[in-house]
């Protein structure tokens, strides 16, 4: 399979670091935002960058069909293979010129994601995975090497991130949003994916949101399993659908989940 899934990879490397020098052309700059219905912005970076990426996969891949958090899905009932993207994961943080922004590209496979990415462009670092052939750095300064979770074994020594404090209590998380804070060692707000960039090379344990959408973390399933760590819903499922997620080590998993549910008494 990793062979099979190395174009993939390639391809979707490629497209992610084009998608990202498209929207540097606009970070730190002035541009107008718009709010959707649901009140989370978007930018005419959003826009030019899904629309670069919809037409990459379009001209390479015709018959794939494509789920997009600016253009929806495009429908292709006979395909079996789906890319999810992104064009902006953090547009909060840039449209405000924070570094904290990446752009995500998933495939899924027959309703499994095989190959991921996270590129952030501001930061010049990339996270890369397909399925048995392991995830890849590469770091601010140009190296490009393996991406392990940590070591840490409990979570009492460990960092705990987080998006947005205030959205646990609405969305029926504060009391485990709390203990997990009383069972941790540090606790900053380095949210949206690069949070999880952080999980995946072993800069921090866990990383929590209590809501999520399926675009906000296509790639993170392969990309932490690769690097040693686990992607899914708050019980334990390895799902990009469950509306909240969970980034964790495989060390820390039964631990964060014990307190997750209350039991870590």
């Amino acid at each position: 399979m990793p062979e099979a899934l190395q174009p993939y990879l390639e391809f979707v490397t490629e497209t992610a670091y084009l998608a990202g020098k498209l929207t540097q052309r606009y970070y730190q700059a002035e541009f107008n935002v718009t709010y959707k219905a649901d009140n989370s912005p978007v930018t005419i970076a959003d826009r030019e960058a899904e629309r670069l990426i919809r037409a990459r996969i379009e001209k390479q891949y015709p018959q794939q069909t494509i789920l997009g958090e600016e253009e929806g899905l495009a429908e292709n009932a006979d395909a079996s293979h789906r890319w999810i993207i992104d064009p902006i994961d953090g547009t909060k943080a840039f449209m405000r010129g924070a570094p904290f922004y990446a752009i995500l590209i998933a495939l899924e496979i027959e309703g499994v994601v095989e190959v991921g990415v996270a590129y952030f462009p501001a930061l010049n670092e990339m996270v890369a995975a397909a399925t048995g052939a392991g995830c890849w750095w590469t770091t601010g300064n140009g190296a490009h090497r393996r991406a392990h979770v940590s070591d840490v074994k409990q979570l009492k020594d460990g960092i705990l991130l987080h998006t947005d404090p205030g959205n646990f209590g609405p969305y029926g998380r504060q009391a485990a949003w709390e203990r997990l804070m009383a069972n941790s060692y540090h606790r900053p707000g380095y949210g949206d994916a690069y949070g999880y960039l952080l999980v995946a090379t072993g800069r921090a344990e866990v990383m929590v949101d209590p809501i999520m959408n399926a675009w906000d973390c296509g790639p993170f399933p392969p990309i932490l399993q690769e690097a040693g760590g686990y992607f899914g819903a708050w019980d334990g499922t390895a799902t990009i659908y469950a509306e909240e997620g969970l980034g964790t080590t495989q060390t820390l998993l039964p631990e964060v989940l014990a307190i997750i549910e209350g039991n870590d008494d």
